[in-house]
């Protein structure tokens, strides 16, 4: 489940998780900026025209309104914490989608406790 520090917070966190050669679709967010830093892993971000390259301790923003999406390019999988601000029901949608369950190798980012709990 995602949680939110309380009913005034406007925004969503997520550890996002992409197997090699993964990717999300092209996606917008019109009103939002999302923010991914990145834990493990390599790949390819794209941001309407640019193109560059993402690994450890990277921070990338991609700014409301633009097409965005990316791409593990690595051979191991691609771990980012990924920021929504405001959310704009994007949590919801998550939420929505089909639950992931955590294995053994993502439980050194998310905890014991929640690597029992499906995730989406």
């Amino acid at each position: 489940p995602i949680k939110t520090p309380g009913p005034g917070f406007d925004g969503s966190v997520f550890l996002e998780v992409w197997d090699p050669g993964g990717a999300q679709p092209p996606n917008s967010h019109p009103s939002s900026v999302e923010t991914f830093f990145i834990l493990e892993g390599s790949g390819v971000a794209y941001s309407d025209a640019d193109e560059f390259p993402v690994a450890v301790g990277g921070f990338v923003v991609l700014p409301a309104g633009t097409v965005h999406r990316i791409v593990n390019t690595g051979t191991t999988r691609l771990y980012a914490v990924t920021t929504m601000q405001p959310d704009a029901g994007f949590a919801a949608l998550v939420e929505a989608g089909v639950p992931e369950l955590i294995d053994e190798s993502d439980r050194r980012w998310v905890g014991t406790a929640a690597a029992q709990t499906p995730v989406s």
